[in-house]
């Protein structure tokens, strides 16, 4: 049985491969259109708001920049934002910057705000935005390195340095919190949305 009944899938302005993963997991059918925005721009303009208030304007502004692209088609935005009392983490670029963040969130804990908006053309349909709470362990240089080298590549698509779907959940103590808001899209509560709107099977 097809749980997606909307005439058109869900458009993914992201180009997340965990958000696809999770969405596509779920029955929804999904179409991939990254937006084209200065994430690293509007996060300067944004600095003097919250983490969670900077993440719910990242999820608009993508949704809104393939919106105006696609009109009539529902579109998906979602960001994530990591804070570490006041200081602000970004995607680290490559291993050292990823080894140097670890160390930098290593034996303390840290909030990531996940938020998501749905729009079609300027309308938005959706939002929602949470905040789960992660305590990282007192882990070893040797551990650390081991860990970079089991994650690879993948370290650096996540804004923590780490996936908890794979060896990035030996990094932690403690986590509190969705387990979805973690991985970077609040699902449950766009579910609901989705059926409410007659996208899925109710």
């Amino acid at each position: 049985m097809a749980l997606w009944i909307a005439g058109d899938p869900l458009l993914l302005a992201s180009k997340s491969t965990a958000r696809l993963a999770l969405l596509a997991a779920a029955g929804i059918a999904v179409e991939v259109l990254p937006a084209d925005i200065d994430e690293r721009g509007i996060e300067a303009k944004a600095s003097k708001q919250d983490a969670g208030a900077v993440a719910a304007l990242l999820a608009q502004e993508k949704a809104r920049a393939v919106a105006v692209q696609r009109r009539g088609r529902m579109v998906l935005g979602a960001d994530q934002t990591l804070v570490l009392g006041t200081r602000r983490f970004s995607k680290p670029a490559d291993r050292a910057a990823t080894a140097e963040q670890l160390r930098a969130l290593r034996g303390g804990t840290h909030a990531l705000h996940s938020a998501v908006t749905v729009m079609r053309d300027g309308d938005v349909l959706f939002e929602y935005a949470d905040a789960a709470h992660l305590t990282m362990r007192a882990f070893s240089d040797k551990f650390l390195e081991e860990y970079l080298d089991a994650a690879g590549d993948l370290a650096t698509t996540s804004v923590g340095g780490y996936r908890l779907e794979g060896p990035g959940i030996q990094l932690f103590d403690r986590i509190e919190g969705d387990y979805f808001t973690i991985l970077g899209l609040p699902l449950l509560p766009l579910l609901q949305f989705l059926r409410r709107e007659r996208c899925l099977v109710g």
